[in-house]
């Protein structure tokens, strides 16, 4: 069941020398991006940079340069047009959300750099399970052989970024069959469950964050 935004806010947090990191549930997905507008919008130079650790009920969500051919079937899925770069995802239970409301500026990073980092994390917490993942500079995710594990989008708004990663953990992957994934027609997609990995989304979004938090900072 999702939870209201001010549950969400209100729940497990962690404040480091760096980052807030929030462990927020299960969020309806306009709900969150609201909040990360909302969040953006009202920072200042002296405001934290946060990490929110989160799920989604069932959604399709189209960058802001989607193409609505990358839909392929209807279905009883809402589509949400947003304001990330990229094309059409999907969203769900099962699927661990990571989203970085970030001031670029001030972690002396580019986009390009912020992008990669975000890779690299996935990278080697997926190491961890002796699975070989890898990114891509033309296709930005994390693939494992030739299925995408994870998938990214940001949104930059002077220094400030938010949106984030989406890494597939133990979820319904059939509605993935309906879309283009990220705008590739037949990519495969795959999760850490099939990839043998036992440990379940609480421990992987702890694990996701340590590695975020370390790559960010380096």
């Amino acid at each position: 069941m999702a939870v209201s935004m001010q549950a969400a806010l209100n729940a497990e947090t962690h404040r480091g020398s760096w980052f807030t990191v929030r462990y927020m549930g299960v969020i309806d997905y306009e709900i969150s991006w609201q909040a990360m507008k909302d969040f953006t919008n009202t920072r200042t130079s002296q405001t934290s940079d946060e990490i929110w650790l989160l799920q989604h009920p069932a959604v399709y969500t189209q960058g802001i340069a989607g193409k609505p051919e990358h839909l392929l079937a209807d279905s009883n899925i809402n589509v949400i047009k947003t304001d990330r770069g990229g094309q059409i995802t999907y969203h769900g239970p099962g699927q661990l959300i990571a989203y970085l409301l970030l001031d670029i500026r001030r972690l002396n990073l580019t986009v390009r750099d912020l992008v990669r980092r975000m890779e690299t994390a996935v990278i080697h917490m997926l190491n961890e399970y002796q699975i070989k993942a890898y990114g891509c500079v033309d296709m930005p995710g994390v693939y494992v052989g030739a299925a995408k594990i994870a998938s990214l989008g940001l949104k930059l708004k002077k220094s400030y970024c938010y949106h984030g990663i989406a890494l597939n953990v133990d979820m319904d992957l059939k509605p993935f069959s309906r879309i283009n994934p990220c705008g590739y027609a037949g990519l495969a997609v795959t999760q850490t469950k099939d990839q043998g990995v036992k440990d379940e989304l609480d421990v992987l979004s702890r694990k996701l964050s340590e590695y975020l938090q370390k790559e960010l900072v380096k």
